[in-house]
């Protein structure tokens, strides 16, 4: 059973959660990313490792943190290590199976700018930067990225590479001897995506409730392609969308003060 009517935020959120698995060992991003790995923690996924880049492993925050820098990350983790041991022998050591990222600007083959928009010298706008970001794309073992559909941020060409996916396409990865899988799937408020297989180029796997072809053309800056066969994501659930709507209520209850 389905639950009630849904957010297309939520919906993304959900799906995103949904690729988790219990065995799993997550980099987490701060944002969207955040909250998918927390709903799987709270639903399907009760012993998944949550890691986050200031070197809490195995955290299980009631509510979503600020920042890396969160309180609530340190006080629920079952440890805490220095980021340089964090980054050198559990992300580059290879022990992280997902790492879960955000983007500013995605472009087909799922390279991410979080650095700026417009020229480097003389930027629109100064974005975050990479942060761990970039060796999260090239040392996790695959890369789950999530973005709310618009042409402002999925973009022909993007104008800073922050984070490498899938480079030029192809085997461009190999070539540059990253020998982990890069960004393996795309969850927007919209729509499932998925690398081709040869060529990686993001491809449409699966259209969310009321979605739309047209819907998913509109608000992206590349000619998008759709698999053969595409299927229909299944709406929240009951429980995913209350344990999504309780982690929200929460997290913002918390952050006012209250």
């Amino acid at each position: 059973m389905s639950g009630a009517d849904f957010t297309p935020n939520e919906m993304m959120t959900i799906a995103a959660s949904r690729a988790l698995k219990n065995e799993d060992v997550c980099f987490v991003g701060i944002g969207a990313p955040s909250a998918a790995c927390n709903i799987a923690r709270l639903t399907h996924a009760p012993d998944i490792t949550l890691i986050y880049e200031s070197g809490t492993i195995g955290t299980a925050p009631d509510v979503l943190p600020l920042s890396i820098g969160d309180g609530e990350l340190c006080d629920t983790a079952l440890t805490t290590v220095p980021v340089p041991e964090m980054f050198r022998y559990w992300l580059q050591g290879g022990r992280i199976t997902i790492g879960f990222l955000g983007a500013a600007q995605l472009d087909r083959f799922g390279n991410i700018n979080t650095t700026v928009v417009g020229d480097y010298d003389h930027p629109k706008v100064r974005l975050p930067g990479g942060g761990g970001a970039p060796e999260i794309a090239s040392s996790s073992q695959e890369v789950f990225i999530t973005l709310a559909q618009s042409k402002r941020s999925m973009v022909e060409k993007i104008d800073f590479y922050t984070s490498f996916g899938h480079g030029e396409g192809g085997d461009h990865r190999q070539r540059l001897g990253i020998d982990t899988k890069g960004p393996t799937l795309l969850i927007t408020d919209m729509a499932i995506w998925k690398p081709d297989p040869e060529t990686k180029e993001f491809t449409v796997v699966s259209l969310h409730p009321g979605v739309t072809r047209d819907h998913v053309q509109e608000t992206c800056g590349w000619t998008v392609l759709f698999a053969d066969d595409v299927e229909e994501t299944p709406p929240p659930s009951a429980l995913e969308l209350a344990t999504l709507r309780d982690l929200k209520a929460r997290t913002e209850k918390a952050h006012k003060g209250a």
